[in-house]
């Protein structure tokens, strides 16, 4: 049942949450496909690269029309993020799958430290360098351990880029499907030359159902207020890091 259940309500979850958050798709993603449906470390972190970068870049279609994708942002801030994921992954094959998902479980705190601060982020004027740097940051950590970066990007383009959470939400979703395609493309070559592969009935499916959830987290966005949005982001972020550290110490 469980095996059933897990990835349905798994790409319900991930689309709802690029929806709502324009991030924590692969939050979600990575640990249902190794901990609840089984998948090598490896592969679950390939597949999810692909179930996000697909989802995200139908979410940022609509961010498009919806005029909430600040574009010079995704020049200076996403060009670098997709050189930094194809870094990223190349530099993965020297890691144990275990030690991936341990540096991803980390990565989450600096996260839900900025979106649980009390101070809002005020918009800014762009700081160009400063942005990109941040980028490539992103994106090596988004290849390296398989995640999409938004829950990075989100932060970095509202400190940094001065966006408002809105504007950084749409932006962080065209900048998630250049990345994580990219990334994919990396993770997909190092597994062939392991004599490994994903499974791409599992990603049809995620994506399938992603992408609904991520067109019902849109809507539901306009709705709710930015501010809880944040803050209820963060305390997910803490929850996940718990248990993704938990969980890969006992394993």
């Amino acid at each position: 049942m469980i095996a059933l259940l897990a990835p349905l309500l798994g790409a319900v979850l991930v689309g709802a949450s690029l929806g709502l958050l324009g991030s924590g798709g692969s939050i979600l993603t990575v640990p249902i496909l190794v901990f609840l449906i089984g998948h090598p470390e490896k592969s679950a972190i390939a597949e999810s690269l692909a179930i996000v970068a697909v989802i995200a870049a139908v979410g940022a279609a609509s961010s498009t029309v919806l005029k909430q994708v600040h574009w010079r942002s995704v020049t200076w801030f996403g060009l670098p993020s997709m050189a930094g994921a194809f870094v990223g992954a190349w530099a993965s094959q020297w890691l144990s799958g275990s030690v991936q998902m341990l540096i991803f479980a980390a990565l989450l705190l600096p996260a839900a430290y900025r979106m649980l601060s009390p101070k809002e982020v005020q918009p800014r004027l762009c700081r160009p360098f400063c942005l990109s740097g941040a980028g490539l940051v992103v994106g090596i950590l988004s290849g390296l351990v398989g995640v999409g970066g938004g829950f990075l990007s989100v932060p970095s383009l509202m400190l940094l880029g001065g966006l408002s959470l809105r504007l950084a939400t749409g932006t962080s979703l065209v900048v998630i499907a250049l990345s994580s395609a990219i990334g994919f493309a990396k993770h997909l070559h190092l597994l062939d030359l392991a004599g490994q592969a994903v499974d791409w009935r599992t990603i049809g499916l995620f994506i399938a159902i992603g992408v609904l959830a991520s067109a019902g987290g849109q809507w539901l966005a306009t709705r709710v207020p930015a501010t809880s949005l944040r803050r209820g982001f963060g305390v997910f972020l803490l929850c996940m890091t718990a248990f993704m550290a938990f969980a890969t110490m006992w394993r």
